[in-house]
């Protein structure tokens, strides 16, 4: 059975530091691209970061030069660093990935960015 697990959320000061893992059980992870979305307060699930199998990582505009997407594939697991904090970073954060038809998540672990 294929499991997401994400962890390392939590409140923190705007312009502080969280690392958010993901990690995944049930299948080698490493044929997979592997994607961060988050959820903000009455707002839709958006895709922020996404590291792909090979090559460099992709962000959404929002987190640009702030949060990096990392995977260490001997510990089937993904990273998200997270940098300069913002309140608007406030949301429920999940890791993504797809195969074939079928996508899978994790259950979200909570970050709570303080003014």
């Amino acid at each position: 059975q294929v499991q997401l697990v994400e962890s390392g959320g939590g409140l923190v000061q705007a312009g502080g530091s969280l690392r958010l893992s993901c990690l995944v059980s049930g299948l080698a992870f490493n044929g997979y691209a592997m994607n961060w979305y988050r959820q903000r307060p009455e707002k839709e699930r958006e895709l922020i970061a996404t590291a792909p199998m090979a090559g460099p990582a992709t962000y959404a505009d929002s987190v640009k030069g702030r949060f990096t997407v990392s995977r260490v594939h001997a510990k089937n697991t993904m990273y998200l660093q997270m940098n300069s904090l913002k309140s608007e970073d406030t949301a429920v954060y999940y890791c993504h990935f797809k195969r074939d038809s079928r996508e899978y998540w994790g259950q979200g672990t909570q970050v709570t960015i303080a003014s």
